[in-house]
C-alpha cells in the first residue's frame, strides 16, 4: 500500500517536475523563436533599406539620364529652331533684296520708256522737220526733188521689203514639212489613175474582125503563147477591129505591138511563129533605141557619153509623162538649159549635161523601186558622169538641196519645157474641175473681187479691191491661196499666184 502511495506520489512528483520542465523548454523555445523572429525583422528591415537605397539610386540615375536627354534634345531642337530662324530671315533680306532689285529695275524702265518716248518725240520732230523741208522744195528744180523723194520712198520700201523677207523666212521654217508634199505629188503624177490608161496601153487597130478569132487561136493557146513571150496582156474585147496591149514597161509593150503587127501582116499565127517574130522585134526595137538615144545627144551637141546612158535615153522615147514624150522634153530641157547659161554668161556644156540626163531614171523606174530623180543620179555616178552633173540629176526635184547654179539652170530648164502651153495633157474633166476648184479657192478669200485662171490653169489672177487690202495684205493673200492650192488641188507644174491690187487716181483738166 505504502509502495503504492509512494508510486503515486512519485507519478505526482514526475509529472509536476515534468510539466515543470516542458513549462521551462516551451518558455525558452518561444524566447528563442521571438528572437530568431526579431532578428528576421531586422534583417527583413535591413535588406528592405538596402533595396530601397538601391531602388533610389537607379532611380535618380534613371531620372539624370532622362533630363540629360531631354536637355539634349530640347538643346537640338533649339538649335534648329534658331536655324530655320536664321534661315528664313536670310529669305526674307533677299526677298526684299529682289523687291527692292525689281523696283529699281521698274524705275530704269520707265526712265527707258521716258527716254524712248522723247527719241520718239524726237524723231517724229525731226521726220516733220525734213517734211517742211521738203515742201520747200519748191524751189529746187525738178529732178532733185524728184531723186529726193525717190530716195525716201525707196528706203521706206526696202524696210518694209526686208521685215516682210524675215517674217516670211521664219514661217517657211516652221512650215518646211509643206516640201515633203512635192514628193508625194510626183508620186501621184506617176501612178494617178486618170493617166493610167494613156501611160499603160496600146490600141492595136486589125484588119478585120475575123482576125481576133486567129489571135485567140484555138483554145486560146496562141494568146496565152503571145503573152507569155512578150510578157504584156493582150486585151480582146467588144471593141470593133482593135485589140489593146497593156503593159507597164513601155519598151516591152512597144516590142509586143511590133510583134502582134508582124504576126498580123504575115498571117501566121501558132506559138513558134510568135516566139520567133518577137525576137526578130526585139532586136529592131534595142535598134530604134539604141538610133534614137544617139540622136538626141547628136541633137544637143554632145559626142562624149557611154553607150549604155545613150541607150537609156533611147528607151525614153516610148515613155510619156502627162502626154509629153519624155525624150523630147530631155532635149528641149537642154536646149533651154544652154540658151538660159549663155545668157548668164556661164559654161552651158554642164547645164546643158545635166538637163539632158535630169529624166534618165525614168527609163527603170518600172524596174527599181525609189524617185527617178535619185536613181538617174546613181546611174549616172555609175556611168562616170561628172559630180556637177550628177548633182543637177538629184536635186531637180528637191530631194537634194541644190549647192550650185548648174542644178538651178537644170531645174528652170525643166520647168520650162513641161509647163509650156501644149506641152503636156490632161483629161478635159480633170482639167475643168482643176480650173473651177482654182478660181473657187481665190473667191473664199474676203477682200477678193475677181479671179481670172489663165495659161491653161497655170496661172491665177487675183483682183483685189484696193481698200480692203493693202500691199502688205496682198503678199500674205498670196502666200496663203498658194498654200491651200498645194493642198487641195493635183496637178503637174506649178501654179502661179499673182494678186494684183490697183489703185487709180483720175482728174480732168478743164
Amino acid at each position: 500500500m505504502d509502495a503504492v502511495v509512494v508510486g503515486v506520489v512519485a507519478l505526482a512528483v514526475g509529472f509536476g517536475v515534468g510539466f515543470l520542465v516542458r513549462k521551462v523548454l516551451a518558455q525558452t523555445q518561444a524566447e528563442s523563436a521571438e528572437a530568431r523572429a526579431q532578428k528576421v525583422i531586422l534583417e527583413a528591415e535591413r535588406e528592405a533599406e538596402r533595396l530601397t537605397r538601391e531602388a533610389l539610386v537607379e532611380a535618380k540615375d534613371e531620372i539624370g539620364a532622362l533630363r540629360k536627354d531631354t536637355e539634349e534634345e530640347f538643346r537640338t531642337r533649339r538649335e534648329e529652331v534658331k536655324r530655320l530662324e536664321e534661315r528664313l530671315s536670310q529669305k526674307d533680306q533677299a526677298a526684299e533684296a529682289k523687291i527692292d532689285e525689281l523696283g529699281r529695275r521698274a524705275e530704269e524702265l520707265d526712265d527707258r520708256d521716258r527716254t524712248l518716248q522723247m527719241v520718239r518725240q524726237q524723231l517724229e520732230h525731226a521726220a516733220d522737220q525734213h517734211r517742211k523741208r521738203l515742201e520747200q522744195v519748191a524751189q529746187m528744180t525738178a529732178q532733185e526733188a524728184r531723186d529726193a523723194l525717190k530716195a525716201q520712198v525707196l528706203d521706206e520700201a526696202r524696210r518694209e521689203a526686208m521685215a516682210t523677207v524675215r517674217e516670211i523666212e521664219q514661217r517657211a521654217r516652221e512650215q518646211g514639212e509643206e516640201r515633203a508634199r512635192k514628193i508625194v505629188t510626183i508620186a501621184i503624177q506617176r501612178v494617178a489613175s486618170e493617166h493610167t490608161s494613156e501611160s499603160t496601153v496600146s490600141v492595136f487597130s486589125l484588119p478585120s474582125e475575123d482576125m481576133k478569132g486567129r489571135i485567140i487561136g484555138r483554145e486560146g493557146r496562141n494568146i496565152r503563147a503571145f503573152e507569155s513571150t512578150t510578157g504584156v496582156n493582150l486585151i480582146i474585147d467588144d471593141t470593133p477591129e482593135a485589140v489593146v496591149l497593156s503593159s507597164f514597161d513601155p519598151v516591152r509593150r512597144e516590142t509586143a505591138r511590133l510583134t502582134l503587127e508582124k504576126l498580123v501582116q504575115d498571117g501566121r499565127i501558132h506559138p513558134a511563129r510568135i516566139e520567133e517574130t518577137f525576137e526578130r522585134s526585139q532586136r529592131e526595137i534595142d535598134e530604134q533605141i539604141k538610133r534614137a538615144g544617139e540622136e538626141a545627144v547628136l541633137d544637143v551637141g554632145i559626142t562624149d557619153m557611154h553607150p549604155e546612158m545613150i541607150r537609156l535615153l533611147g528607151r525614153l522615147q516610148f515613155r510619156t509623162s502627162y502626154g509629153q514624150n519624155v525624150l523630147k522634153h530631155l532635149v528641149e530641157s537642154a536646149h533651154i538649159a544652154s540658151a538660159i547659161a549663155s545668157e548668164l554668161g556661164i559654161d552651158p556644156a554642164i547645164p546643158k549635161r545635166g538637163a539632158l540626163l535630169h529624166d534618165v531614171g525614168k527609163a527603170v523606174t518600172h524596174e527599181i523601186e525609189g524617185s527617178h530623180a535619185i536613181i538617174g543620179a546613181e546611174i549616172a555616178r555609175r556611168m562616170k558622169e561628172s559630180p556637177e552633173v550628177v548633182h543637177c540629176i538629184e536635186s531637180h526635184h528637191g530631194e537634194v538641196e541644190q549647192r550650185t547654179v548648174e542644178a538651178v539652170i537644170a531645174q528652170i530648164a525643166d520647168g520650162i519645157s513641161g509647163g509650156r502651153p501644149g506641152a503636156r495633157r490632161e483629161s478635159l474633166e480633170t482639167y475643168i474641175k482643176r480650173l473651177e476648184r482654182l478660181e473657187e479657192i481665190c473667191n473664199t478669200y474676203p477682200g477678193v473681187e475677181k479671179v481670172y485662171a489663165m495659161q491653161a490653169g497655170r496661172e491665177v489672177r487675183v483682183m483685189v479691191k484696193p481698200q480692203d487690202v493693202d500691199d502688205l495684205a496682198a503678199q500674205i493673200l498670196a502666200r496663203d491661196i498658194a498654200k491651200q492650192v498645194e493642198d487641195e488641188l493635183q496637178y503637174p507644174g506649178q501654179i502661179k499666184i499673182t494678186v494684183v491690187r490697183e489703185t487709180r487716181s483720175v482728174e480732168y483738166a478743164k
